[in-house]
């Protein structure tokens, strides 16, 4: 079991746990107990997302299960697509920039901060008039966060733009205000991939996105760097094909 598998599999025991003391995790996952002390005591993301209580039981922030309670801890803005389309415009705009204070997030403007804030909010209130067209009020349920932030180190930083939490599925969009495709943008919205599958757990799918608000008519899969992988690119307009292909409400 590599690191990464192995922070994945101890959150999700702790996640979905009511308290776990370490021994119990290590005999859940077949592993020895300095195993996981070691990874809950120096894994960066393991201190961030979890916290052990005075009986040496360990909790997690973030529960592994809809409605996902603690992920308001480190989103700018979390609620269901129900109460974010309730939303005035400036009345979104006044809780996001609100969380983002509390969880730190820069809010320098000198590069267009707030209005890319505003565009991204656009999109998604566009591709919800056309998901609620497809699939009916059932996507009224689904979760929204809006400036996702987890340090892992003191120089890493996990960055969301969105996530969209469906029943089983994550889609991480990664929003630039283009209208052509950067390599290195491509790889930037796949890179916190592995990340989210520790948060949300095994029941999930991550699926990242790089979403182009400049273009139009766009939506194409992009190989993510020198690998076979590959990753939905798209405009605004488009993003519900990004949906339909995974969730196929259009067959």
């Amino acid at each position: 079991m590599t690191q990464q598998e192995l922070e994945r599999a101890v959150c999700a025991v702790i996640c979905q746990a009511d308290g776990i003391k370490a021994r119990e995790i290590a005999d859940r996952l077949g592993v020895d107990r300095k195993t996981v002390n070691q990874l809950l005591y120096a894994s960066p993301l393991m201190k961030e997302l979890c916290w052990q209580d005075r009986d040496c039981k360990w909790h997690g922030i973030v529960r592994q299960a809809r409605p996902h309670i603690g992920l308001q801890e480190f989103a700018g803005y979390y609620d269901t697509v129900s109460g974010f389309l309730g939303l005035t415009e400036d009345e979104w705009l006044q809780a996001l920039t609100e969380g983002c204070t509390n969880i730190g997030r820069s809010l320098n403007d000198t590069r267009g901060l707030i209005h890319s804030f505003r565009d991204c909010r656009e999109t998604m209130v566009s591709l919800f008039d056309d998901l609620l067209h497809l699939l009916g009020k059932s996507c009224l349920d689904w979760e929204i966060a809006f400036e996702l932030r987890l340090k892992r180190s003191r120089y890493v930083r996990i960055y969301a733009d969105v996530l969209i939490i469906t029943e089983n599925r994550v889609f991480s969009l990664e929003f630039k205000m283009k209208d052509k495709i950067d390599p290195d943008e491509v790889e930037q919205a796949a890179k916190y991939a592995p990340f989210l599958e520790i948060v949300f757990g095994p029941k999930y799918e991550i699926i990242p996105v790089l979403v182009l608000t400049r273009a139009r008519e766009q939506f194409e899969f992009v190989p993510i760097g020198h690998s076979d992988m590959v990753l939905p690119v798209c405009s605004g307009d488009m993003l519900f094909n990004v949906f339909d292909e995974y969730i196929g409400f259009l067959k």
